[in-house]
């Protein structure tokens, strides 16, 4: 089994965890409903994508 031969020191452990960060998800404005939503998916609230009809929501 590998067993390191040095301790890893602080800054070392630290400056690899630094890359550990969270992103906040790219959400864009819906122009036709004005909702907002991921881009590259199927809008919930008309079932629209790229101007056409894919999906078939029942209004309430």
């Amino acid at each position: 089994m590998a067993v390191p031969k040095k301790k890893t020191s602080k800054m070392k452990t630290r400056s690899r965890r630094s890359q550990w960060k969270l992103e906040a998800p790219n959400v864009i404005l819906d122009k036709k409903s004005g909702v907002y939503r991921l881009p590259h998916r199927v809008c919930a609230s008309t079932g629209h994508y790229k101007s056409k009809q894919v999906l078939i929501v029942d209004e309430v």
